[in-house]
């Protein structure tokens, strides 16, 4: 069994004011995914300019907060958010769910699209690579967090998390480890040598969905769901399972109708 470290929450307080690990790991996906985006700027448009790249990153950021945020409320917790709404502003002690934000970085792709003549699928094809590192980062915060930990295990790598997070005080399997290493370094490898090479539009998308998607569901199968849902059928769907399916689904879809269309007629 590995110990637990033991990691304040806190990175830093000054004061009444607290900053977290957990929403310093929003910045370093932010900033990280934005120096990735800047090295591929101009494969995607040489006439943009990094001053359009860091608007894009910041809609897009927007969407994943908002969005993360929104769809856990909706998704995993709504009676306790319409009985107490001041909760859903305590974003730092987590309750982000991915496929909300995912949501709100479809909709933010699709808008700012519109508004600097990009189709919907050329923007995500072009943020997908960078995704992981947001997800990777998000998970380690996970883990300072002490949250979304695994099932009773005893793997030689399980741990016992803090007594605040898990009174029952059993070993574990580290599941935002888990997902830390499938969700954010394995995707990301997946998705950088795939779209290294011209990929017909929609191939990238597609392959982040279906990844992610794999990914997701088969950690799910070792994470304990959240209380308020427990299992949703069969002593071991979870809701994180149901959302990836239609992901899963669309990946596969996406990647066929991208290999398998005929091409849009040029005019001469």
């Amino acid at each position: 069994m590995l110990p637990y470290p033991q990691i304040d929450p806190v990175a830093v307080a000054i004061g009444p004011l607290k900053i977290h690990w957990y929403g310093l790991m929003y910045l370093v996906g932010i900033g990280g995914a934005w120096l990735l985006a800047s090295r591929r700027l101009n494969r995607f448009d040489p006439t943009w300019t990094r001053e359009k790249l860091s608007d894009l990153v910041f809609w897009l950021s927007m969407g994943v907060i908002v969005g993360g945020r929104l769809g856990y409320v909706l998704f995993y917790d709504l009676h306790a958010y319409l009985a107490n709404p001041t909760l859903i502003f305590e974003v730092w002690k987590g309750g982000m769910s991915f496929h909300g934000g995912f949501i709100g970085v479809m909709l933010a792709a699709l808008w700012f699209g519109k508004r600097n003549n990009k189709s919907f699928f050329e923007l995500m094809d072009f943020v997908a690579p960078l995704v992981p590192i947001g997800l990777g980062a998000g998970r380690i915060g996970n883990f300072i967090n002490a949250e979304l930990w695994g099932k009773p295990t005893d793997v030689p790598w399980a741990m016992i998390f803090p007594p605040f997070s898990d009174p029952a005080q059993l070993p574990r399997h580290p599941s935002q480890l888990y997902q830390f290493a499938l969700e954010g370094v394995a995707l990301f490898v997946i998705l950088w040598l795939f779209s290294r090479k011209p990929r017909p539009t929609m191939a990238v998308s597609g392959m982040f969905a279906l990844f992610y998607g794999i990914f997701r569901f088969i950690v799910e199968f070792v994470r304990v769901p959240d209380a308020q849902l427990g299992y949703l059928a069969w002593g071991w769907l979870t809701m994180g399972q149901i959302l990836c399916v239609p992901m899963i689904l669309a990946g596969l879809g996406l990647i066929w109708w991208a290999y398998n269309r005929k091409p849009t007629a040029k005019p001469a």
